[in-house]
């Protein structure tokens, strides 16, 4: 099966694209008014390659949205705060007991919720050195990329990134590139922290 050097072509069918005087076809799939939930897939406007990279070049997932809804929007629970229809207490359905009829006397399932949200709430939640200075998700997981501990320094992270260079750069592997992709996350860790107000 011969693959498309395109991800997300789709054999346009008879299809054209909605890009206003366009006659290609229209094998790009991109978000349309009605966009997916509960209730299907949603409505889709469909492109030729030249205009779904136009479309997605302009395309602004928050607009129409005030700060609040934006900040609900991008957090990491967002979404969960309405109840599908098996959660409702109202939900039973064809002889399908609702949710609230399960007993849990033990709190296995309540306790596991509980501590997954803890533990998502701890990873969106900056780490602190122990000198008292915060330390954001992103700088830990570039100490993580560097192999550091939290309590590094400037100096630690800077001989670490001097060690990783020179065992992933080609011109000290003979030319050979395969550790390129490492090379790539170690530089930008390193850019990363060198310029953190906790490692100063």
């Amino acid at each position: 099966m011969r693959r498309d050097r395109f991800h997300g072509r789709h054999e346009a069918g008879g299809r054209m694209c909605d890009w206003p005087e366009c006659g290609e076809a229209g094998e790009f799939r991109a978000p349309g008014t009605r966009p997916s939930g509960f209730d299907g897939p949603g409505e889709f406007r469909w492109f030729c390659l030249d205009h779904v990279r136009a479309f997605n070049s302009g395309y602004d997932f928050f607009e129409g949205m005030d700060a609040d809804e934006i900040l609900r929007a991008q957090s990491p629970l967002g979404g969960w705060d309405t109840e599908t229809r098996a959660f409702r207490a109202t939900g039973g359905v064809d002889g399908v007991p609702r949710w609230a009829d399960f007993a849990d006397p033990l709190d296995a399932i309540g306790e596991r919720a509980r501590d997954f949200v803890r533990r998502r709430e701890a990873a969106y939640r900056p780490a602190q050195r122990s000198d008292g200075r915060p330390v954001t998700p992103a700088e830990r997981r570039a100490l993580d990329t560097l192999g550091l501990p939290l309590d590094s320094n400037r100096s630690d992270v800077r001989r670490r990134y001097t060690r990783l260079l020179r065992r992933y750069h080609p011109d000290h592997n003979g030319g050979d590139r395969s550790l390129e992709d490492r090379l790539r996350r170690v530089v930008e860790a390193y850019q990363l922290l060198r310029r953190a107000p906790a490692f100063s």
